[in-house]
C-alpha cells in the first residue's frame, strides 16, 4: 500500500513534530511516499529543488498512491490542491482535523463527499483512526 501524506510546509511548520508522529503511524500500514513532510529540518520554503520539480514529483506520487492522508488543521494551499487532485482521480482521502477555538475547517473540505474527515485532539487517537480508515478501505467496505 502506498500512502501520500500531506501537511503544511509553506503554510507553516508548527506541526512538524505531529507530522513525524503521523508518518510513523502510517508506516505501520504501508509505504509513505512523502516522509519528507515530517522532517523537522524542512523549513517553510520546502525543499531546494525548484517549484516545478516539486510539483512534478508530488503529482507523480499522487498518481501512484493508494490513499491520501492529510493533516488539515494548518491551512495550506498546497494541501488543498493535493486533496482536489486526489479526489478528482478517485483516490481515498482522509483529512485529519484538530478543532481549535477561532478556527474552522474549510467548507470545501468539510462539505466534500469524496473526503473522509476525522476530528481528533491527541496523536494517540490516530492509531485507531488509521486502522479504521486504511484497513476498512482495504477490505472494500465503505466509509461514512
Amino acid at each position: 500500500m502506498k500512502i501520500y501524506f500531506a501537511g503544511a510546509i509553506r503554510g507553516g511548520r508548527q506541526d512538524a513534530a505531529l507530522y513525524y508522529e503521523i508518518v510513523r503511524l502510517l508506516r505501520e500500514h504501508g509505504e509513505v511516499l512523502t516522509e519528507h513532510v515530517a522532517d523537522s529540518a524542512l523549513g517553510v520554503l520546502g525543499q531546494d529543488i525548484g517549484d516545478k520539480k516539486i510539483h512534478e514529483r508530488d503529482v507523480e506520487w499522487l498518481r501512484v498512491c493508494d490513499y491520501l492522508v492529510a493533516e488539515v488543521t494548518t491551512p495550506s494551499l498546497g494541501v488543498g490542491y493535493e486533496i482536489a487532485r486526489a479526489t478528482e482521480w478517485g483516490k481515498r482521502v482522509l483529512c485529519l482535523y484538530r478543532p481549535e477555538p477561532g478556527r474552522s475547517l474549510s467548507a470545501m473540505i468539510a462539505g466534500c463527499s469524496a473526503v473522509t474527515v476525522q476530528e481528533y485532539q491527541e496523536p494517540a487517537q490516530l492509531k485507531d483512526i488509521f486502522e479504521e480508515f486504511l484497513c476498512t478501505s482495504k477490505s472494500g467496505e465503505t466509509q461514512s
